[in-house]
């Protein structure tokens, strides 16, 4: 969840295939749990998501074209987790402190709250 022009190229295309991953994961109806426990998922969020990180690979010239299947909100994986929401400071955070291509991209003026 953290802002898609805050992420290097190598990040920005690693999450779009986590959020296919995680389709898939919930289409086969397996647990979401430990995505959701290592706070890597906010599932109402999935599709926006997805669609903000398509926009800012267009933006840099990466041709996207795989679209987001359905997946029903109401199954049993997704629905005890449906108001899950990813700690956005700590994400930006770890991020930056693994990454030197994402640091080189922060702004001191961007705020993630």
């Amino acid at each position: 969840m953290v802002p898609t022009c805050k992420m290097c190229d190598k990040h920005l295309l690693g999450e779009h295939v986590e959020i296919h991953m995680f389709v898939g994961t919930i289409k086969k109806g397996i647990s979401i749990d430990g995505y959701i426990k290592n706070d890597l998922l906010e599932p109402k969020s999935i599709y926006l998501r997805h669609e903000e990180i398509s926009k800012e690979m267009k933006k840099r010239g990466f041709n996207h074209k795989s679209p987001l299947p359905k997946i029903s909100f109401s199954s049993t994986t997704i629905k005890k987790h449906i108001n899950h929401k990813v700690n956005k400071k700590k994400s930006y955070d770890d991020l930056l402190k693994r990454c030197k291509n994402c640091t080189k991209l922060k702004n001191n003026l961007f705020s993630i709250d």
